[in-house]
């Protein structure tokens, strides 16, 4: 049966479905992001501040705007630009204008930045590896995986927090 979502499936989940799946999703990552945090690998660092590192370290040039940094996170604005500017003082990440936009701030990373965190990033994912492949298999991951970030698209034309 294919849906107007385009893709294959079979009967609709019903509401109560829906709310058990979710709510395993989110205990499972929240589980599992503390385990994350507790572990000994941020160096000085904490978990969020190396995320937006990494965010930075996907990015083209290495550069987001401030307010682009923040839609991938659940720190409010000026939250997160505390935690910017901590990283800016550590010389992780450096601020600047937008070109264009007077009121705009671009958030780059450093070359400190970037080894920071290819160094945590190492340690980081020995440490995903370490808590998540007891649990599933490689089919299981790739299985996860798609179905993530299907639901992720699914979710592309709600607009995020501002």
């Amino acid at each position: 049966m294919t849906s107007g979502r385009g893709r294959d499936h079979g009967r609709e989940p019903t509401t109560r479905e829906t709310a058990e799946a979710w709510e395993s999703l989110f205990r499972a990552q929240v589980t599992l992001l503390r385990r994350l945090q507790r572990d000994d690998v941020w160096g000085d660092l904490t978990l969020r501040e190396y995320d937006v590192l990494f965010a930075l370290s996907r990015a083209p040039g290495q550069t987001l705007r401030l307010r682009d940094l923040g839609e991938g996170s659940l720190l409010t604005q000026p939250s997160l630009s505390r935690l910017v500017e901590r990283l800016e003082d550590d010389g992780l990440v450096a601020r600047g204008p937008v070109a264009g936009d007077a009121r705009g701030v671009a958030v780059t990373l450093t070359d400190a930045g970037a080894r920071a965190q290819r160094e945590i990033g190492r340690r980081h994912v020995r440490s995903i590896h370490r808590f998540v492949a007891p649990a599933l298999d490689a089919d299981e991951l790739a299985r996860l995986r798609e179905l993530t970030d299907r639901l992720r698209a699914a979710q592309r034309d709600i607009p995020g927090p501002r």
